[in-house]
């Protein structure tokens, strides 16, 4: 193949490329009126992709970024889209970008995943280790769930004693874990937070089972694709990072897509490396959404681009002990004018019925206005409405007396 010519096509300021990311990432969609199913899968699609993580300082990370962008909206409808029956059903959970809930057009375009898996790449690799050793066990697990249905792994472990902390897993919960790699078995639904495991073809639309398996190449032009559409305007590492895409599997794909003009090579302000859009993006004026952002947000969740984009240094402090946290266990990062300005260590009190406020630490070249304390203290009052709280200011700051006596 000649080499192809990522020379730059366009320039875009910083601040150009910011409101572009935010535009993609749908911070103009607040819905007026309420949000319903349309609302919902018009963002997921637009996303392609929702982080799940275990932590649940305020609400587990797949149903936060919907209330950052739309507002209050009534969380059994994303439940539903993921784990409801077929009629409702809309997304399916994968390895996406880590544990993930995708739109489901985009399974086959999973497949060559789920293929490396079963041949021992691309996974964890105590769980390759496991394939390899434990086949007769892998089958009878399978068994089990072909002929019983969904199952928790908690129903069919033989281990005695508890489990220990993290991934202690009993060798039926690995054995699942491995089917649901390699695509032999799917989540049907969770209950709590707990998945319950079934066959693809018992849960997922025929349409979905039955659609053609694209070529590893034509799935990473998909997900490239995708990627490129949700970030606005990314390099090459950030739009590998979104899908979590292997380099050179990735610098093939996007070899072709950029012969093909689905991606547009253009320049940024200040990044050493060229950049891609999808298209020929408009930039928008201005974008003037307030929102609280989860650590695993699809804006900030690669932290090298967050500082790239925002100037914002941004890493996860609930992994560490107490003392060596600098700004908290569970930071929220504030996004105001296109801008991140703050950062909020925050926390669900259920039994008190209160969203605790308890560190509000600003951005040292920030600007903290009259705008920025009315849109901090309504997007506090949205996200504890939506939570069913009310705000509780449990630190003292400048910035929390100005929210006291706004």
């Amino acid at each position: 193949m000649p080499a192809i010519d990522r020379s730059p096509q366009r320039r875009l300021s910083l601040a150009q490329a910011r409101r572009l990311a935010l535009q993609a990432q749908g911070f103009t969609a607040r819905a007026s009126v309420p949000v319903d199913r349309g609302h919902l899968r018009r963002l997921i699609e637009r996303l392609g992709v929702l982080q799940i993580d275990s932590v649940n300082a305020l609400a587990r990370s797949h149903y936060l970024p919907l209330q950052a962008r739309l507002g209050g909206y009534d969380a059994t409808l994303l439940d539903e889209a993921a784990w409801g029956g077929n009629r409702h059903r809309a997304l399916f959970e994968y390895w996406g970008h880590e544990a993930s809930l995708m739109p489901l057009p985009l399974y086959p375009a999973m497949r060559w995943r789920m293929q490396r898996a079963r041949e021992g790449h691309g996974i964890y690799k105590h769980l390759a280790r496991f394939g390899e050793s434990h086949r007769d066990l892998i089958g009878q697990v399978l068994r089990h769930v072909e002929r019983d249905g969904a199952i928790r792994a908690g129903a069919i472990t033989t281990r005695e004693g508890a489990a220990g902390q993290w991934w202690d897993w009993s060798e039926e919960k690995t054995a699942l874990e491995w089917l649901f790699a390699a695509g032999e078995v799917t989540v049907a639904r969770r209950v709590g937070f707990e998945r319950y495991y079934d066959l693809p073809e018992r849960v997922l639309p025929r349409t979905v089972i039955e659609a053609p398996t694209p070529s590893p190449l034509e799935a990473h032009r998909t997900l490239l694709t995708r990627a490129a559409s949700a970030l606005g305007v990314a390099t090459e590492r950030d739009l590998r990072d979104y899908y979590r895409l292997a380099p050179q599997a990735t610098r093939d794909a996007l070899a072709t897509l950029i012969e093909d003009t689905t991606l547009t090579p253009v320049g940024v302000e200040g990044w050493r490396e060229t950049a891609f859009v999808a298209g020929n993006p408009r930039v928008p004026r201005r974008v003037e959404s307030d929102a609280l952002l989860s650590p695993f947000d699809s804006l900030i969740w690669y932290r090298e681009r967050a500082e790239r984009l925002f100037g914002f240094r941004y890493r996860l402090e609930f992994y560490i002990p107490a003392h060596r946290r600098v700004y908290g266990y569970y930071v929220m990062p504030f996004l105001h004018d296109g801008r991140l300005i703050a950062r909020l260590d925050l926390r669900a009190r259920r039994r008190e019925g209160k969203l605790a406020v308890l560190a509000i630490h600003p951005e040292p070249d920030a600007t903290i206005d009259d705008a920025a304390i009315f849109g901090l203290a309504d997007t506090l009052d949205r996200l504890a409405d939506w939570l069913g709280l009310e705000v509780w200011l449990a630190c003292q700051s400048p910035l929390s007396r100005q929210l006291r006596s706004r």
